[in-house]
């Protein structure tokens, strides 16, 4: 067969395998994108998959799985995820006026017109900022120390998150420096480390008493479930049919914006831009709707551009998304790699041509609305009541613990299961305290491996 076909072929079913594995976990309510989709895409890079199937399977888990976290956001009322957490003010809103129906169905489709937009969009933004990508990779270190306080600043933590990340650095540094002397180099268990850092915190307080005592619940938690109601003859609903033209027109307009930015977070951009949209419609039902669907769009064209973006244009993960979630797209040894030593790229930044990024990424796209889009908007209902009463949320937890700690046995054995364990609980219990999030976590992990040497050249 000839190779290109080859290649498709595989970039295809990877797009596939992506689109129904994240549908399926987007329904589960709490499973973050970086501890789902980063030690998965991880698997895939160490798997061997090509570079193309590599970028299509994470841009297909990520449009699907931002697809289904409305299920559990709009009809259960619970964030089906990190970037959900933006929506789920409005989803309430329209929950309690019995119309959870309305808001899935608005979210889902602002969500798919949004990451159709995203991926010409965020590609055209990344060729005008590739020349500057020489220079920024020469200073990469310190683009990496200003980025990693940048970030820091504009998180929940502020402040407190900017400080955190100096114990949080000297920690990566001294751990590093401890394994190097037993003949053992990790890169991957840092990752997997941070990834799953809020488990991780989670699970060591169910060993405080104390702590324990504070997680206890005297009865079931109960949610309600509206009656389901169709709209629509067939089984592929048309998304521009399901939103007012007004929604479509503002949504388009929020999701072009939002593809040219790569620095602040999705759900920052989800609140802030949501906030601007809300203060100008007065009449609280079109507001409330126009606002849930705009905010759901922002997520998912932010999520794209943050990845696409810094991994076209400079191969340098310079960004919330790129750092955390995308983060094997960048660092994945001993398949990709960022030198700090000698500034060398091994990324699919150079592995795949610009027009390969853009025509894989769409088709991630179109797969993945393919797979989850009709999925969500038929069978939402019925999603959501098996999984809140079949589903365990612990068996979900442990599953993805397991992989890591597979994961981290291959690359060091138990020196990797100590580093996972210690860089999880000082970074999830920092993330609990004053909301030094995962993202900045990621970029203090670069800062340990790249800015760290260079400010020590210095002295």
């Amino acid at each position: 067969m000839d190779p290109l076909m080859m290649e498709i072929l595989n970039a295809v079913g990877f797009a596939l395998l992506g689109a129904v594995l994240f549908s399926a976990i987007g329904l589960i309510s709490g499973t973050d994108e970086t501890t789902t989709l980063a030690p998965l895409t991880m698997l895939v890079v160490l798997l061997g998959a090509p570079p193309a199937s590599v970028l299509s399977f994470f841009i297909a888990g990520a449009v699907a799985k931002h697809m289904t976290h409305a299920v559990p956001t709009a009809l259960l009322g619970i964030p089906g995820d990190t970037s959900a957490v933006a929506l789920i003010g409005d989803a309430n809103q329209l929950r309690r006026l019995g119309v959870p129906h309305v808001a899935l169905r608005k979210m889902i489709s602002g969500g798919a017109l949004a990451a159709l937009i995203a991926v010409p969009i965020s590609i055209a933004c990344a060729m005008v900022l590739a020349p500057f990508g020489e220079m920024i990779k020469q200073f990469a270190p310190w683009v990496f120390l200003c980025a990693a306080f940048l970030i820091a600043y504009f998180s929940a933590g502020r402040w407190a998150a900017m400080l955190a990340l100096v114990p949080f650095v000297l920690l990566i540094v001294a751990l590093q420096n401890l394994t190097v002397k037993y003949g053992v180099k990790l890169s991957v268990s840092y990752f997997l480390g941070i990834a799953v850092a809020p488990l991780i915190a989670s699970l060591f307080s169910l060993l405080s008493p104390q702590a324990r005592q504070g997680m206890r619940r005297e009865q079931y938690k109960l949610f309600s479930l509206a009656p389901d109601m169709k709209a629509w003859t067939g089984y592929f609903p048309n998304p521009l049919k399901v939103m007012s033209r007004r929604q479509v027109r503002v949504t388009a307009a929020a999701a072009a914006v939002s593809s040219a930015t790569f620095v602040f977070s999705p759900v920052a951009m989800a609140v802030v831009v949501g906030e601007i949209i809300g203060g100008r419609i007065k009449q609280a039902h079109e507001r409330v709707t126009t606002v849930i669907t705009a905010r759901n769009g922002i997520s998912e064209s932010t999520y794209i551009a943050e990845t696409l973006i810094p991994l076209i244009a400079f191969g340098l993960p310079l960004s919330p998304v790129a750092a955390g979630p995308a983060g094997p797209l960048f660092n994945a040894p001993p398949r990709f790699s960022v030198d700090s030593a000698t500034g060398r790229i091994d990324n699919l930044h150079n592995m795949l041509s610009v027009p390969e990024f853009f025509w894989f990424s769409l088709a991630a796209v179109v797969i993945a609305l393919l797979v989850a889009y009709p999925f969500a908007m038929n069978y939402a209902h019925r999603a959501a009541s098996f999984v809140a009463r079949k589903v365990s949320h612990e068996a979900v937890i442990a599953t993805f613990i397991g992989l890591v700690l597979v994961i981290g046995l291959w690359e060091g054995g138990p020196l990797g299961l100590l580093v996972i364990l210690s860089v999880g609980m000082l970074g999830g219990f920092l993330e609990r305290l004053v909301g030094f999030n995962i993202g900045v976590q990621f970029m203090g992990y670069y800062t340990a491996v790249l800015s760290v040497p260079a400010l020590v050249k210095l002295f």
